[in-house]
């Protein structure tokens, strides 16, 4: 509370944090709400009822999993501004077209058809004026060398028995689709720019950016 009034963060800001597997979004998540007073919202990767299958047979499962993603990240972005925003959330809806259903369409784990078909469902849920999007989304940026290592140290077994080329090809994508991304401001940032599981006071500086993109973006509105 006492950095959020500081930096002069509204109480009904919604931040997304995305990145590929192993740069720490819900550490960050975690920290960054603790900080702000904000709640959190994670993935719910342990009640997916697809994720397993996907990770053994990506053509079979691919398709599937991303309607589910679809619905359940849809769902989970409504109650956050219902609730009157103050969130802090970990992974954005955008990267389930822009990234995973991309790949997975272009290696022919999705049929063209199943591909327009989640595209469409996307872009009528997603893509339109009344769908709220965050205040800002925070992307996390590290070397594939960096990312390889966080997983095979602390990712989950599936993730871990997954090849390494899968990692390589993803890191590359989340590169492309992020530079692309306009869809609300980006803060982009380092994962060697900070370490919050050995300096609890590194959540600082990264708020302070926060605060200054905020209130630019609050700016550049008044003047459109």
């Amino acid at each position: 509370m006492e950095l959020r009034n500081k930096y002069n963060i509204p109480s009904h800001t919604v931040i997304t944090i995305a990145g590929t597997v192993g740069v720490g979004k819900s550490t960050l998540t975690t920290s960054l709400a603790n900080a702000l007073g904000f709640r959190t919202s994670f993935e719910k990767v342990d009640t997916n009822p697809y994720l397993d299958q996907f990770y053994a047979d990506f053509k079979r499962w691919s398709f599937h999993l991303q309607v589910y993603f679809l619905a359940e990240r849809f769902k989970e972005q409504k109650r956050i501004f219902e609730y009157g925003g103050g969130f802090i959330q970990d992974r954005s809806i955008y990267e389930d077209t822009g990234i995973f259903a991309q790949m997975h369409y272009e290696k022919g784990n999705m049929s063209e058809v199943d591909f327009q078909t989640y595209k469409s469902l996307f872009d009528a849920m997603v893509m339109t004026p009344y769908f709220p999007h965050p205040d800002l989304l925070i992307y996390l940026e590290g070397s594939i060398e960096d990312v390889i290592e966080r997983i095979q140290r602390r990712g989950r077994p599936m993730e871990q028995n997954t090849p390494i080329d899968y990692w390589i090809e993803m890191h590359k994508r989340y590169e492309q689709w992020i530079n692309a991304f306009n869809t609300c401001p980006v803060l982009r940032l380092n994962i060697h720019e900070y370490d919050l599981m050995e300096n609890e006071e590194s959540i600082e500086p990264i708020i302070e950016r926060i605060g200054y993109m905020l209130a630019q973006t609050a700016a550049a509105k008044k003047f459109r």
